[in-house]
């Protein structure tokens, strides 16, 4: 079983930073990709950032300039920076890492929230 725990959120103001973290129980590698997902209330959960194994990496059009994901293979870790954070940025940012096409696992979450 893959666990994966999610740290870095809180509560910042218009234009500040966070840095996400979500850290795996194995080998990053062994996913073909890693991904950073947000749920605003109401709303449906949507992709933030992913990067493949390969390192290709893909934005969301709302978050491209201002976030950027990376990892850390010796630590088994993948990072969300988020910079010039808005109101709109609101939500639990879920980290995803895909096995293989159908087989997900998901961290449990954690808040961000920006006060205007």
């Amino acid at each position: 079983q893959v666990q994966l725990v999610e740290s870095g959120g809180g509560l910042v103001q218009a234009g500040g930073s966070l840095r996400l973290s979500c850290a795996a129980s194995r080998n990053i590698f062994s996913f073909v990709a890693m991904g950073w997902y947000r749920q605003a209330p109401g709303q449906q959960r949507e992709l933030v950032a992913s990067v493949t194994r390969s390192g290709n990496t893909d934005y969301a059009d709302s978050v491209k300039g201002r976030f950027t994901i990376s990892r850390d293979t010796a630590k088994n870790t993948v990072y969300l920076q988020m910079n010039s954070l808005k109101p709109e940025d609101i939500a639990v940012y879920y980290c995803r890492a895909r096995q293989i096409p159908g087989v997900d696992y998901w961290g449990q979450g954690t808040q961000v929230t920006v006060s205007s």
